[in-house]
């Protein structure tokens, strides 16, 4: 058999008898040239939308810096096949894949830019990376989009208007809010599948966030990515997960993960595909166009698209609690870059001194940023990525908290030099910081340095003695003078409190009582079991309800783990196992501040501490762990029972809470879940808040054993193999390494109350646990500032401000180019409500509404000629005009002037990221100085 050499395409060939002849179908081939191609009167009366794209994850099976020579390789091939195919259109999300390239290929930037220009090459998603979805705080989301957005608009001249998260593995339910504050109204994913969330819609649909913004939403059916070659098998199974009577349709093509993009193969047989009339319309676009399109299909046909309330889970149940480092790193990482901005901006306001050290540090803090942001990539913070990823996580993170620490360091530094500290001989001064937007009491340990050997007792600045009790020095070697010292703080709210050591110690009266195996206080009382190790009894003298009587149910149990990395296709770690035998108790510390009970166990060749500590006026029993594990495949469960009927489970999720059924299911919560229900007559709960847990269970009475009464369970450690996806067969001798081996240390506190999460305040109770305040030893100086002051703070419990920080356009502010200040709150309770926001250190008080889960953002200029205005995620103006807010202004001299300025010149201009229409006047009393003393 002869065939025509020269018509050769995808190694199929044209036999010589149909050479000359017009073509007809075209089952493989480059498209034929001969003839225009007529509509196939047959053909699916339906359009879709094919998305061509190259998912690039910049870390997994590799390091991150082949992800950085991949993108560059990736994108150099985009810009060829546009060059070859002039309809072919690109969708690019993940802004530090651009921002790799442009700092490595200039060229290549530039070329993308131009095809931007074109509308050939789509921006879309507007992250930093695609981000884990569930475990970073709600603050990290908002920074996602503020750096990723300010990149593209600074670079490209437009921001995205698409979320696009295709390769996560679940999507918590603030995201739609998110979206809406960084400018972005549609939102397309692909987890969790058909078979993970039946009920999530076939078609499009509205996603609803908690405090009411929606996004319209798609799912991407099958996969994001395809095989290089012909794509009848991805539109195949992508058509057999949509709803084909809804029309426009969407579906992803181009080799991804180490990335790659559409190729000619691709590209050539979509072509063939649309002459043929095979599946219909096919449309070389993006996910704009899709919802564009969509948009106008529901608009003309009036259609009703279904929502959906609530997150998007469950694909990956595992990774929530795999690798526990990343997750510890990551939430150290995240609170001391919140803390460092907070005071630089504090720091910066009150004044230079003529040293430029001292100014905002914008390009510190967007490294920083950067580094934590990148850390959050759906393969690394989950703990699914390879062994030596983690090296490289350890020590980015690792930089974005040293830079924190130094500029911290910087500020209070500053600060401490303008407080008025005296001499007075004998003593020694300590500057105590509180990094949290309301007052808090806290017992402040301190490590010291005197001149003369001592016994340090503490005092305030005004020289009342304050309770306090002697500790264990971080050094082993014996010095004179070095020693430390725990001692109660009272702190105002993000401000300072003076202390001074003293060679004398007063003993303090106290209702602290500990026994060998009893802790109690005013509020408390702590019962453990000597044979268990776990608590007997556990009493909330405010309602009399003890939360643990009569509950049953392992506290410390083991498992055999054989699922993978992920957790895939697993519901549950709530299963039976083997309690974790106690070994001994002993006393830990026992002072008139503190008093702890240690419980040690071993099982196999692990080890478990658990140092139970209860505080002299604390409603909450703190739980100090230890880990060393050694164990390979296995889950340690922490269960906490409960002696409570008829529960009801509370999860924290970024930015508000979540109810989900009490049913052992496995699921994610940013630091703590509650469980209320009725003890006997009475309404009671019990809240557990952790450092750097985020996978837990609520489980009902008879789960996992028959005799269990309900329980919250936290998942403590998980040791599956890295990087490994069942159903691969594990080599016992291949050598990989298992996740969790070693020593690891969190804390959890144990909160009753009286039956309504909210009276516990449990998300601020969950940040002074993670980020806790700050002390350093300071000279005597003369000073203008006060002993003690507060420089911002909230007045509602249910209204948390959550970030303080520079602008990031200094052009906006002062004639000299100092920064605006950028103040965000958010309302953690699911409650509407009016509440006061006192500014001090810039010399204003705002008062703004906030319904049930609202996040606002508010841009405070320096000069008080100035007004405030609301701003969005991305730090731009609204849509509309801002919404209202009054502003007071704050100064002692001259004496207050009120400076009521009503913001909104429409209150009706209300869109879904906004607050209630309305807004009482400031009728709070005017202040008396600028910064305000307890």
């Amino acid at each position: 058999m002869s065939h025509d050499a020269d018509d050769v395409g995808n190694g199929r060939t044209r036999h010589r008898a149909t050479a000359g002849l017009p073509m007809g179908n075209a089952p493989s081939g480059p498209l034929p040239t001969e003839q225009s191609a007529p509509t196939v009167p047959g053909r699916p009366r339906r359009t879709i939308h094919m998305i061509g794209n190259s998912h690039v994850d910049p870390v997994w099976l590799w390091p991150w810096q082949e992800g950085y020579a991949e993108a560059r390789a990736t994108f150099w091939s985009v810009i060829h096949r546009m060059a070859e195919y002039p309809d072919f259109v690109f969708s690019c999300d993940q802004v530090v894949l651009l921002a790799w390239v442009r700092e490595q290929d200039p060229v290549l930037f530039e070329r993308i830019k131009e095809r931007v220009a074109e509308g050939r090459w789509i921006n879309t998603g507007g992250w930093w990376v695609e981000p884990d979805c569930n475990m970073p705080l709600g603050e990290s989301f908002a920074r996602q989009g503020l750096y990723g957005q300010r990149f593209l608009i600074e670079h490209f001249g437009t921001p995205a208007t698409v979320g696009m998260n295709v390769d996560p593995f679940g999507h918590n339910a603030m995201i739609p809010a998110i979206l809406q504050g960084q400018g972005m109204h549609t939102y397309t994913f692909l987890r969790p599948g058909p078979h993970e969330a039946s009920d999530v819609p076939d078609t499009p649909f509205w996603w609803v966030a908690p405090d009411g913004s929606r996004v319209l939403t798609s799912r991407i059916p099958f996969e994001y990515c395809s095989s290089d070659g012909d794509l009848a098998y991805q539109i195949d199974k992508g058509l057999a997960q949509l709803e084909r009577t809804f029309d426009p349709l969407m579906i992803f093509y181009g080799v991804g993960n180490h990335g790659g993009g559409p190729t000619r193969a691709n590209l050539d047989s979509i072509g063939r595909y649309q002459r043929m009339g095979t599946y219909g319309d096919l449309v070389l676009s993006s996910p704009a166009d899709f919802f564009a399109a969509v948009t106008a299909r529901v608009e003309a046909d009036d259609l009703e698209l279904p929502e959906w309330h609530g997150d998007l889970q469950h694909h990956a149940a595992g990774c929530y609690s795999a690798h526990s480092g990343i997750k510890s790193w990551q939430q150290r990482a995240q609170q001391a870059v919140l803390t460092a901005e907070r005071w630089a901006i504090i720091a910066d306001v009150l004044g230079r001194d003529g040293n430029p050290a001292l100014a905002d540090p914008r390009e510190d803090l967007t490294q920083a940023w950067h580094q934590v942001l990148f850390n959050q990539f759906h393969d690394v913070l989950p703990g699914s990525a390879i062994e030596t990823a983690y090296e490289d996580a350890r020590d980015q993170l690792g930089e974005a908290v040293s830079i924190a620490k130094r500029i911290t360091t910087r500020a209070h530094n500053a600060i401490a030099r303008q407080v008025d500290i005296p001499f007075q001989e004998g003593t020694q001064a300590v500057m105590v910081f509180n990094p949290h937007p309301w007052p808090i009491r806290t017992v402040v340990d301190m490590n010291y340095g005197m001149s003369a050997p001592v016994h340090a007792g503490v005092v305030d600045a005004d020289g009342t003695p304050v309770d306090s009790q002697p500790t264990r020095s971080v050094a082993s070697m014996e010095h004179p003078g070095r020693g430390a010292v725990a001692f109660a703080a009272d702190l105002p709210a993000t401000g300072y409190a003076l202390y001074r050591l003293v060679a004398t110690r007063t003993e303090p009266t106290t209702s602290l009582v500990a026994t060998d195996t009893t802790l109690e206080n005013d509020r408390l009382r702590v019962e453990l079991d000597p044979v268990t190790g776990w608590l007997r009894s556990l009493v909330d003298k405010a309602t009399g309800t003890d939360l643990v009587a009569g509950s049953a149910g392992g506290h410390l149990t083991v498992c055999g783990d054989g699922s993978d990395t992920w957790g895939h296709h697993v519901v549950t770690y709530a299963w039976p196992g083997e309690e974790l035998p106690v070994e001994r108790i002993e006393p830990g510390e026992c002072g008139p501040l503190r008093a702890s009970i240690k419980v040690f166990r071993r099982w196999r060749s692990s080890t478990v501490i658990e140092e139970f500590m209860l505080h002299a006026d604390s409603s909450e029993l703190e739980v100090r762990v230890e880990i060393d594990w050694r164990e390979p495949l296995t889950v340690l469960k922490l269960r906490v029972p409960v002696a409570l009927t008829d529960p009801t489970a509370t999860y924290e999720i970024p930015y508000a809470t979540m109810v989900r059924p009490v049913d052992a299911a496995e699921e994610p919560a940013q630091s703590w879940v509650d469980l209320s229900g009725s003890a006997g007559d009475q309404n009671a709960g019990l809240t557990v808040i952790t450092t750097a847990k985020h996978g837990y269970d609520v489980s009902p009475a008879g789960h996992p054993t028959p005799d269990s009464t309900p329980s919250i369970g936290i998942t403590a450690v998980r040791s599956p193999a890295y990087a490994w996806n069942d159903p691969q067969r594990l080599d016992a001798d291949s050598g990989i390494g298992f996740q969790d081996q070693g020593r690891q240390a969190f804390r959890y506190l144990l909160v009753p109350h009286d039956g309504d999460w909210r009276n516990a305040d449990p998300t601020r109770r969950a940040a002074e646990l993670r980020q806790p305040v700050r002390a350093m030893l300071e000279a005597f100086h003369h000073g203008t500032l006060p002993g003690r002051a507060s420089f911002a703070a909230g007045r509602d419990a249910g209204v948390m401000i959550t970030a303080i920080k520079g602008s990031e356009d200094p052009a906006d502010g002062a004639t000299d180019g100092e920064p605006d200040v950028i103040v965000r709150a958010v309302e953690t309770h699911g409650t509407s409500t009016s509440t006061t926001l006192d500014l001090d250190f810039v010399g204003r008080s705002l008062q703004a509404d906030f319904g049930p889960y609202q996040v606002r953002t508010f841009k405070i200029p320096r000069s008080s000629r100035r007004r405030v205005t609301e701003v969005d995620l991305v730090e731009r103006p609204l849509p509309g005009g801002s919404r209202s807010v009054r502003s007071r202004r704050i100064d002692a001299s001259p004496p207050l002037v009120p400076e009521d300025l009503v913001i909104s010149p429409d209150p009706r201009e209300v869109g879904q990221h906004g607050a209630p229409r309305g807004m009482p006047g400031d009728t709070d009393p005017a202040h008396q100085g600028r910064f305000r003393q307890a």
